[in-house]
């Protein structure tokens, strides 16, 4: 099947651009478009969505308030943060609202559509600069490694090993070949993680695994 895209940017020449573009990949569809945040949740109502690829920076409701709402919402679509502007802060933010990837708006379209199909499985996407930035970011946070082992501290021992695997951006594939385990076991872990530490998806335990200082 097809992944369903919603493309979410002020520009309408940009969102004309990506539509083209993906719609272009043979197996993603875009299946609505939106020009501000706070015209996210009624394209949602009105078109089945597996992927958002959201602007950051819009004029009534921007990207990372968007993001947070979309996440809140009962079996949400996975959501790729893509802008031209990629700061620290920014990147945090996104991330911590929810967001499985985070792009900039000059990727090559290939890394976009790869990014679409890797969020779609339920992988995040992040660049290798933006990854290497935000582990040198969060680990300066102020009391972040404290509170985030406290969090950890609910884990089992297996669930804690999963979490670190996903936070050094492994499969489910090879967290399953590492720990000799099948991928379905891998994936109920990984639930259970999500439901114990009330997070959103396994960007959010990345995080949480270089916050206490496990990566």
């Amino acid at each position: 099947m097809s992944v369903r895209v919603l493309v979410v940017d002020d520009d309408a020449l940009v969102r004309a651009g990506l539509t083209l573009m993906l719609d272009g990949a043979g197996d993603v569809v875009v299946v609505g478009e939106a020009g501000d945040g706070a015209d996210v949740a009624p394209a949602l109502d009105a078109h089945p969505t597996d992927v958002v690829l959201m602007d950051l920076r819009m004029p009534r409701v921007n990207g990372i308030d968007a993001t947070r709402r979309v996440r809140a919402r009962a079996q949400p679509p996975e959501m790729i943060v893509l802008t031209t502007f990629d700061t620290d802060e920014n990147v945090l933010r996104a991330l911590r609202a929810g967001a499985s990837g985070f792009l900039l708006k000059d990727a090559p379209p290939a890394e976009i559509v790869r990014a679409v199909r890797r969020v779609a499985a339920g992988e995040p996407m992040l660049s290798p600069a933006i990854t290497r930035r935000l582990m040198d970011r969060v680990a300066t946070e102020a009391g972040a490694h404290e509170r985030a082992r406290a969090v950890l501290a609910a884990l089992s021992v297996r669930e804690r090993e999963v979490a670190v695997a996903v936070g050094q951006g492994k499969t489910n594939a090879e967290i399953a070949a590492g720990l000799h385990v099948s991928v379905a076991t891998v994936k109920a872990h990984i639930t259970r993680i999500l439901t114990k530490l009330g997070l959103g998806n396994r960007t959010q335990i990345a995080l949480l695994a270089h916050d206490a200082g496990l990566i």
